[in-house]
């Protein structure tokens, strides 16, 4: 799997009320791993929501977008007090703070749930869809691919972006077009964080629920069909027997 990424942003404002106009600094840092090296701190000035001078862990000084910025930026690379301090953000703020948050939210997990179904295509070159449904899992990050007999397919198949369900968790589809064939083994492939080993679910390729659904609807609606007619069959009987005939002249 690949590598969780976040960035951790803190955003500070200062308003000059008089005319309205806002001047503020915002620092973040961008991280894939608690690796030092693999941090990257952003400090940035704005001016009415325009970016005039940032300083970049990458870089290692400031850099100016505007005249003003340029200016602003030279006198700060030329204070090495003002620059150290900025350089010494990336350890004492980002790597601290990235800590906290791999342990606290990104450890966390939540294992998926996996439907697999076929439906029938408007269109295409195969006659049936296999769809593969993961259902709220956490992290956003998932992998799904198909195996037919053991061996990964890499064409026919099309998956929907991972979709947030509104409570932290996430569901993603995937689709493979196929034709049938007798005997063979067709497996959808989950590899996930929350997941030792892949989630793999084989095909069933018996009815589907929808046509067994369809079948019991159809199986009950017969034997009640049955019953009714048998009830309505002994009713008449007996009412027939019950009558008493009147000879007529």
């Amino acid at each position: 799997m690949a590598s969780s990424f976040l960035c951790f942003t803190l955003l500070f404002i200062t308003l000059c009320t008089a005319d309205g106009y806002v001047n503020y600094c915002l620092f973040r840092c961008l991280f894939n791993s608690t690796e030092l090296k693999d941090i990257q701190y952003i400090y940035s000035w704005y001016y009415n929501k325009v970016e005039f001078a940032r300083f970049d862990s990458n870089v290692g000084k400031y850099v100016g977008y505007t005249e003003f910025g340029v200016r602003n930026a030279e006198r700060w690379n030329n204070d090495p007090d003002v620059l150290s301090r900025r350089r010494a953000q990336k350890e004492i703020f980002c790597h601290h703070n990235t800590g906290i948050w791999y342990r606290n939210v990104l450890l966390k997990s939540v294992k998926p749930s996996v439907r697999l179904h076929s439906t029938t295509p408007s269109g295409g070159h195969h006659p049936a869809i296999l769809v593969c449904s993961i259902y709220d899992f956490y992290p956003k990050q998932v992998k799904v691919s198909w195996l037919r007999g053991g061996q990964e397919i890499t064409s026919d198949i099309t998956s929907t972006d991972e979709m947030a369900n509104g409570n932290w968790l996430y569901q993603i589809h995937s689709h493979l077009e196929y034709t049938p064939r007798s005997g063979e083994k067709i497996s959808c492939v989950v590899e996930h964080a929350s997941l030792k080993e892949p989630l793999i679910t084989d095909w069933d390729p018996s009815m589907p629920e929808s046509e067994r659904n369809k079948l019991a609807i159809g199986a009950s609606g017969l034997i009640l069909g049955l019953i009714l007619s048998l009830a309505g069959s002994i009713y008449y009987k007996r009412k027939a027997r019950g009558r008493i005939l009147v000879p007529t002249n």
